[in-house]
């Protein structure tokens, strides 16, 4: 079932979207040498917090994860496309980090990540991040009424095709609300013209995840959740949660 919100509903996950854009700063912040990605994930939890916000991917166990997720961000390095834990490990110079985060807030929800460099930047990394993101960017642009899903997924997969990249097809964007997980599903591939319509007051979260290696082949690793790059190649993960808007695209998870 898909729930065409209110512009009242739209105005609170505004709200929430802005506390999940904190979050994501204060991660990024946080983020150093030396620093473990549980220290990045205590950083979001501050921020949560102080906003009286809850989490939506702490506890959360979809049918596919062996156990519930025991964090308020993912925290995915390097070869990780999504669905990271943050664990121990302490970041090193040149590390790739895709971190996402949700949050809830008086019963609405918002949805985003980042990808950013640790130290000395690889420049592979920095055509990566620019790559998924002018995706995300080709995706919101086509997030605008009388259009269906098929175009937001037909803009991100071309942007990604054209930077020679890969996709793990069997994830992609969602309708997101009251809960962070919604209906409709969104692709990061598709044909134009094909899919749900897109309506005024419909929110998604659009987050390309692209692999540097062009293939689009993963797998889990040991802990059930972090995904990882079969041939071992980088990824990145960009997200907004984005309302259908007459005015046009309106990007909920800003800061």
């Amino acid at each position: 079932m898909v729930e065409i919100k209110t512009d009242t509903a739209l105005d609170a996950m505004r709200e929430a979207g802005r506390v999940v854009a904190q979050a994501l700063a204060a991660a990024r912040e946080a983020a150093g040498v030396g620093v473990s990605l549980q220290e990045l994930d205590e950083a979001a939890r501050t921020v949560l917090a102080k906003a009286g916000a809850r989490s939506p991917f702490l506890g959360y166990r979809p049918s596919f994860a062996p156990t519930p997720f025991p964090a308020v961000i993912c925290t995915s390095v390097n070869d990780a496309i999504v669905h990271g834990i943050p664990t121990g490990y302490r970041l090193r110079d040149g590390d790739l980090v895709s971190v996402d985060c949700g949050a809830e807030l008086d019963g609405w929800t918002g949805d985003a990540a980042i990808t950013f460099t640790v130290g000395t930047p690889r420049p592979a990394d920095l055509n990566l991040i620019n790559a998924t993101q002018q995706a995300l960017d080709a995706g919101i642009a086509a997030a605008t009424p009388g259009n269906r899903i098929g175009d937001i997924s037909h803009a991100i997969g071309t942007i990604a095709e054209a930077a020679r990249c890969g996709m793990p097809a069997d994830f992609g964007g969602h309708g997101i609300g009251r809960r962070m997980h919604e209906d409709p599903h969104v692709p990061n591939r598709g044909r134009p013209g094909r899919g749900f319509p897109l309506r005024p007051g419909l929110a998604l979260a659009i987050e390309p995840m692209l692999m540097a290696g062009g293939h689009d082949d993963y797998y889990a690793a040991l802990d059930g959740w972090t995904l990882l790059t079969t041939d071992g190649s980088r990824a990145a993960h960009i997200e907004h949660t984005v309302a259908i808007t007459e005015e046009g695209p309106r990007v909920l998870t800003l800061p």
